[in-house]
């Protein structure tokens, strides 16, 4: 274990501000608390926005008190400094990780093409492309979700240092620092200004988008510029605002719900920057922010956020998150961090060989092609290889995005298409496209989408257009999707209806399977199916529920009406009635006697699958 004398003896040549280690210990505090679980403090993720703040403070101060003589030694000696501190760390959790996740997931490429891009600095751009909601089921499962906010911090880099310099602060120029904070106060608004703008109409976009998240950064910037100057606004600040009242506002602020995410992000910015402004030698808020234990968190505060996601979501994958678990988790977490700030940060930080920037850059760069090859290698070659799980389960997988089973165009084809409720059949088509020697393509896709749009270009039209030239007479296309879509007013039958419009000339045979019910007492990332590495006994209690049939009905009827619309005006679709078969009773039960009839809220396990076997078979193949 590094002691606190090995991480506090490894500061910069600029002035080290140890009460900003604790801050940062009491942001990744919240962040990791918050993502166990989220009842316990709704808004703990506000701790990566003073995160925010202060990476704009401290690399501020830090370019502050480097001389530099002309523009390449400046640039070159930011970015060295930035590689060193970022990358070597980041390549082996990436590495790592990617390697572990192919192990209970089968179809991983998610997660794979996340963790790639994040060694880029986009895993940001990925995510939002993907039409990620932070605050899904769907995010959880992802181990290199959280890596979001370093591709904000790496394309923020791209574009604060030219200004640095071109400003004249960098050469340390009379009025360098006024230039900064005009032109750093200019975009600061403008980005606060699209941040309030796009978070009502795409919060996504909001979220994850480095313009509208320019301003938390920049501010702390425009903080240490205004930190340096001697006013009367900056002794109000420090003499009269005590900091204990601010810290706890922000303490407070954790429990703000997340439908106030907006005013609650904005809060806690500021918040943040009059805590820095305010704190001071011999206060109690200092002395808390100072005490060795609490600096040496801050000090690992990046290696704990790199793995403390990584190791929940792999426990979600897993054993899940219990009370019980939560010993294990934090020890994993915590020993990954220790070990990678200890034999990984330190190490390549402080490395003789890496003084200069130009062998840096070099360095980086074969590293970061070489872990991108093996990160491909196991997307591709190697997809599925090392899974460790019953492959019958591999079907049903949210969003694995698995869309060639069994490709061949000489044989006539089942097409399985709509959302992530569509892949529940996976295993099913899968056997009967094998037993009557038929092709079998998939296309389902994960949650996340916004809007009926985007849904129906991805899970309906999208499929359409890319084998429309290829269908033909015998082919089997069979739709599915998910009750939450209709219940969000997303009417999935027009887009079938465009569908079998573009395509009912081609002699195909059409079949909608029905909605499977909603458990909403299964907790938002439990897994309830069981593996070797899930055993029964550590799956979680709120996976053992039922519904009432006839309630569940009445609060869908908006469902059954679609439903019966569409099949009336289509009347060479077949029905395919999973849910009576689902529900015989009074009660919807999400297991049997033998096993878990869903992986989740709503999404059937391939045990639960399978049982609809017979059904299906005899609606496709009544011969």
């Amino acid at each position: 274990m590094a002691s606190y004398s090995e991480i506090q003896n490894n500061s910069k040549k600029s002035p080290y501000f140890k009460e900003i280690d604790g801050l940062r210990a009491l942001a990744i505090i919240f962040v990791i608390i918050n993502h166990f679980n989220k009842d316990l403090i709704p808004s703990g993720y506000l701790g990566v926005d003073i995160f925010f703040v202060i990476s704009g403070f401290v690399i501020t101060s830090s370019l502050y008190h480097r001389r530099s003589k002309n523009f390449i030694g400046f640039i070159s000696g930011f970015y060295g400094r930035r590689l060193k501190r970022l990358v070597p760390a980041l390549l082996f959790f990436v590495l790592l990780v990617s390697i572990i996740i192919c192990l209970f997931n089968p179809f991983p490429s998610v997660a794979l093409k996340t963790g790639l891009s994040s060694l880029f600095g986009i895993s940001n751009i990925y995510l939002l492309k993907q039409s990620t909601d932070y605050f899904s089921q769907s995010t959880q499962l992802n181990v290199f979700t959280h890596t979001w906010s370093l591709g904000v911090e790496e394309q923020f880099y791209l574009l604060f240092p030219f200004l640095v310099w071109f400003s004249g602060f960098g050469k340390q120029k009379k009025n360098g620092s006024r230039n900064l904070f005009l032109s750093v106060g200019a975009l600061t608004i403008s980005s606060l200004i699209g941040f309030i703008y796009l978070y009502p109409k795409n919060q996504s976009a909001a979220y994850f988008l480095m313009p509208t998240r320019f301003w938390e950064i920049s501010l702390g910037c425009l903080l240490f510029i205004n930190f340096q100057k001697t006013s009367s606004i900056n002794n109000f600040f420090k003499d009269k605002l005590p900091p204990l009242f601010i810290l706890v506002l922000i303490i407070g602020l954790m429990w703000v719900p997340n439908s106030l995410g907006l005013i609650s992000t904005i809060i806690v910015v500021f918040l943040t920057c009059l805590l820095i402004i305010s704190i001071k030698k011999q206060t109690f808020t200092y002395k808390i922010f100072t005490y060795p234990l609490v600096i040496y968190i801050g000090r690992l505060s990046y290696s704990l956020y790199l793995w403390h996601w990584a190791i929940l979501s792999l426990s979600r994958w897993t054993i899940g998150i219990n009370w019980w678990t939560v010993p294990l988790q934090l020890f994993l977490i915590i020993g990954f961090a220790i070990a990678s700030f200890k034999w990984v940060e330190l190490p390549m930080r402080d490395m003789i060989w890496f003084k200069s920037p130009r062998k840096v850059l070099i360095s980086s760069s074969g590293a970061l092609v070489l872990v991108s090859l093996i990160i491909v290698s196991l997307g591709r070659p190697l997809k599925g290889k090392l899974y460790s799980g019953d492959l019958n389960n591999k079907w049903n997988i949210e969003g694995f995005g698995e869309t060639k089973i069994i490709n061949d165009q000489t044989r006539p084809t089942i097409y399985l298409i709509g959302d992530s409720h569509a892949g529940h059949y996976g295993a099913v088509m899968t056997s009967l496209a094998r037993k009557y020697d038929y092709s079998f393509i998939m296309h389902p896709q994960g949650g996340g989408l916004k809007s009926i749009n985007e849904s129906a270009e991805e899970h309906v039209l999208a499929p359409m257009r890319k084998y429309k030239n290829k269908f033909k007479v015998g082919d089997i296309i069979i739709f599915s999707s998910s009750i939450d879509k209709y219940k969000d007013s997303l009417d999935f039958t027009k887009t079938y209806q465009t569908f079998m419009k573009q395509t009912n000339k081609k002699g195909l045979k059409y079949f909608l399977i029905s909605p499977t019910p909603t458990f909403s007492k299964v907790k938002k990332g439990d897994t309830c199916q069981e593996e070797w590495f899930r055993p029964s006994w550590s799956i979680s209690p709120s996976c053992f529920t039922k519904v009432n049939k006839n309630e569940w009905l009445s609060s869908n009827s908006e469902t059954s009406f679609l439903i019966k619309k569409f099949l009336i005006k289509n009347s060479t679709v077949s029905y395919i009635d999973t849910f009576s078969l689902l529900c015989p009773d009074d009660y919807c039960n999400n297991h049997d006697e033998n096993s878990f009839l869903y992986k989740d809220s709503h999404h059937l396990t391939s045990y639960g699958a399978m049982k609809m076997k017979e059904i299906i078979e005899n609606f496709i193949f009544p011969n």
